[in-house]
Order: C-alpha cells, then sequence, then structure tokens
C-alpha cells in the first residue's frame, strides 16, 4: 500500500478528484487533524453482478426487522461509523473527512443507506458515488446484521441504478462472504476509468414492485439487466 501524506486543505472537489484517481482520504485517528492519501496495491471490490447474500440473511431480508431507507440520516451515520466501538477503539474518519463527505452529500454525490429498529437507527454506511462508480466507505452495527442489510440494499439499488463497479477499498473476510474479490491496482484503475465514462442514478427513493423485483433478483443472485 502507498501512503502519501499531504497537507492538501479537504474540500469536496479534491475529495471527488481523488477517487477519480483511484485514491482516498484516512486518518491516523478519529481526533488527529491530519489526513493521509491512500493508494493501495490491491483493491477490494465487491462485483455487483456476482454478490451474495448468504441463507441465513436473505431469511432475515425477507422478514424485514429493519426499516430501510436511503438519505434520510446521513450525517448520523457518518458520525456513528466515526465512533469508537468495543472493537474498534479508534476510526480513520476525522473531523476534516467528516466535514468534507457532509458536504459531498449535499451536493449529491454521497449517499447513505440507514437501517432502523422501533424507531431507532441501529445501523447503516455510507460511500461516494461518481460517474457509474460507487465508493463503498464506512458502515456500523448497533443490532444483528443491520450492516449487512445495509449493504443488501445499498447493492440492489446499485444495481438499479446503473452502476458499475462497487469499490470496497480493502479485502476482508467480512466481505469476502458476499463475493468480494482483490484485483490488482492496474485492474482496479481499467475498471474505474470505464465506470466514470458512464452516469448512473442512486435510487434513494426506490419503491414498489421495480424496486421489489431488483431487491429479490439481489437476494437470489440473479443477473442484473439495467
Amino acid at each position: 500500500m502507498s501512503r502519501h501524506d499531504q497537507d492538501l486543505e479537504m474540500t469536496p472537489e479534491l475529495l471527488l478528484r481523488a477517487y477519480a484517481a483511484g485514491i482516498f482520504p484516512m486518518a491516523e485517528t478519529r481526533h488527529t487533524n491530519h489526513v493521509y492519501w491512500v493508494d493501495p496495491k490491491t483493491r477490494g471490490v465487491l462485483p455487483l453482478d456476482d454478490f451474495h447474500v448468504p441463507r441465513r440473511l436473505r431469511r432475515t431480508i425477507r422478514k424485514g426487522p429493519f426499516v430501510v431507507s436511503c438519505n434520510t440520516d446521513f450525517a448520523d451515520v457518518v458520525s456513528n461509523c466515526a465512533e469508537a466501538t468495543p472493537g474498534r477503539a479508534d476510526t480513520w474518519i476525522n473531523p476534516a473527512i467528516e466535514t468534507a463527505v457532509n458536504e459531498l452529500h449535499h451536493m449529491g454525490f454521497a449517499h447513505s443507506v440507514e437501517c432502523r429498529l422501533a424507531g431507532e437507527l441501529v445501523g447503516g454506511l455510507y460511500g461516494i458515488s461518481l460517474g457509474a462508480a460507487f465508493f463503498g466507505e464506512s458502515m456500523f452495527s448497533r443490532a444483528r446484521d443491520a450492516s449487512k442489510v445495509a449493504l443488501v440494499h445499498l447493492v440492489a439499488r446499485l444495481r438499479l441504478g446503473g452502476f458499475r463497479l462497487l469499490d470496497a477499498q480493502f479485502m476482508t473476510d467480512h466481505l469476502a462472504q458476499f463475493g468480494a474479490v482483490e484485483i490488482p491496482a492496474r485492474t482496479y484503475l481499467i475498471q474505474l476509468e470505464e465506470a466514470l465514462t458512464f452516469q448512473a442514478t442512486f435510487p434513494f427513493a426506490a419503491a414498489g414492485e421495480t424496486w421489489e423485483f431488483h431487491l429479490e433478483n439481489t437476494l437470489t443472485g440473479t443477473k442484473s439487466f439495467s
């Protein structure tokens, strides 16, 4: 992994240029002011048409214990992602990154998926969209399967909206169960360049029969024809 330490003012425009070039920012800790830029030698991606939903999770989603929404509580999702948890003493989302992604949300480039239980926000994720690429940033969970349900709903929306690339940044065992793969940086940049030549639409308000059809296709692994 290459790391570039440059003190650049964190702005929404800088973030968009960085993602388009295949790099992204991280902070050493939640409370530092310094941001460094990451250029991994390998990249974790989630192939949208080969996304796998484990059987137990399929049953959970069909039972519908969570109320799932998009873009209704973006700032709170980011704030929760930035919080320390019992299993995670610190995070890479510092105030500069948090402010910039919130501005990107207001500009229409950043989106969230929220899961609520009894009216309480218990899980979710957020990321940045550019062209037909979606850059998954972070997720959190305060209830069993909440972040996993959010991820499945994200993939279903990306398929519906015509996205071509879902960047997961780093490969993890958690993402591997969903079909994530690790690819060389050169291969990633080719896929990114292609995705940026298309313009997808994030369907945050998707509902009704068309949405249910795409969600079910995502659950069963049926190829997308959008």
